[in-house]
């Protein structure tokens, strides 16, 4: 199963906002087990989150950019993360 990294930064995203808005800190594990993807993938993430000026990663808050995106997608259809391989068949 291949997973689709913008699909995961856009739960992340919506994750870690909802979180945000409950008063709550995101921790790494919680968004582990929230998405299901392996810890790798997601810590892969949440840098390049942090590299495009979404999230403090060191801090694991939103800026203000990412906080913006997030309430925009909080009430968004959530579609699957994981999408099956496409294997092509040489004929």
């Amino acid at each position: 199963m291949e997973i689709s990294r913008q699909l995961l930064a856009e739960q992340l995203i919506r994750t870690i906002t909802r979180d945000t808005l409950a008063g709550r800190r995101s921790e790494l594990e919680a968004l582990v087990k929230s998405t299901g993807v392996r810890r790798a993938d997601v810590r892969s993430v949440l840098s390049a989150l942090h590299r495009e000026g979404y999230l403090d990663v060191l801090r694991m808050k939103l800026t203000l950019a990412g906080f913006a995106l997030g309430c925009s997608l909080i009430d968004a259809p959530v579609p699957a993360i994981r999408r099956a391989l496409r294997r092509s068949i040489a004929a």
